[in-house]
């Protein structure tokens, strides 16, 4: 993803944080720092991380006063440690405190993301299986939560529900059997790649004989995913999804998936600790 395709996707997001928090004006600020007070401030690391959203929030110290100067220190995706300083900010002393927390809010989350998913990737390392994201995002932050997945060394599963299609359980009960939702999927014509998620080892077995490019195995404990390398023999890539932690994920990245799909990425990522503090 380009810094353009990035921030075209932030520039919304942005508009409706500053409008919610900025709303008619900053009181504060309006009564305490003269219109012609300048300032510089360093946006401070106070945790180890990975940092991801110079770009975005740079956009919007601009976009309250595009006389506001960013300058990033880090770049998106390098590792981070406490007391380490990941940008600049220097102009109107007025704009940068009314941007602070908006910015921050942006850099934090996204960074909380790189780095939660940075901690699965080095669970995983010794091993061949990728780490994926999921569509449990926040609404409205896809783009930028999937960017950041990839800023911390992980990889993007579907973007919506038109790039890949994802037959899951409630579709093959709709349709009566595996065999019937891959056939009705083809008989449409659709022409992006074809999952399907099974439940158990004799669903695997019905799946692997339809041709599909993925399998997804849903909750499958790591004694059943070994198995199901075995059954599959490399026919098909394996995905393991559900109750992924990192208390587990090595074992079932030892377990030979070439998958693993983790929601926790950016559902319940913590945001990392980083401030701005005035020099």
């Amino acid at each position: 993803m380009t810094r353009e395709e990035l921030l075209r996707a932030a520039e919304v997001l942005i508009e409706q944080a500053l409008r919610e928090d900025v709303g008619p004006g900053d009181v504060t600020t309006q009564a305490t720092i003269p219109s012609d007070a300048r300032g510089k401030g360093t946006i401070v690391v106070k945790e180890h991380g990975v940092i991801c959203g110079r770009h975005v929030a740079a956009a919007v110290f601009r976009a309250v006063d595009k006389r506001i100067s960013f300058r990033a220190l880090v770049r998106d995706g390098e590792p981070v440690q406490p007391g380490d300083v990941a940008a600049e900010v220097e102009g109107p002393l007025a704009g940068i405190l009314t941007a602070e927390r908006t910015a921050l809010n942006f850099l934090t989350r996204l960074s909380g993301i790189a780095t939660l998913t940075a901690r699965f990737v080095e669970a995983v390392a010794p091993y061949r299986a990728v780490i994926l994201d999921t569509r449990k995002t926040t609404p409205g932050w896809r783009v930028l939560e999937k960017y950041a997945v990839r800023c911390g060394g992980g990889r993007n599963h579907r973007m919506g529900l038109y790039d890949m299609v994802l037959i899951k359980d409630n579709h093959i009960a709709a349709c009566g059997s595996i065999t019937e939702a891959v056939r009705k999927v083809r008989a449409a014509g659709v022409k992006v790649p074809i999952e399907v998620e099974v439940k158990d080892l004799d669903e695997l077995r019905e799946a692997l004989e339809l041709g599909v490019d993925r399998i997804l195995l849903d909750n499958f404990s790591v004694e059943d995913i070994a198995e199901a390398v075995k059954v599959a023999e490399g026919r098909v890539p394996l995905e393991a999804s559900g109750g992924v932690s990192l208390d587990n994920v090595e074992a079932i990245a030892a377990a030979g998936v070439d998958y693993i799909s983790v929601g926790a990425l950016t559902h319940s990522a913590p945001a990392l600790d980083i401030s701005l503090e005035l020099v």
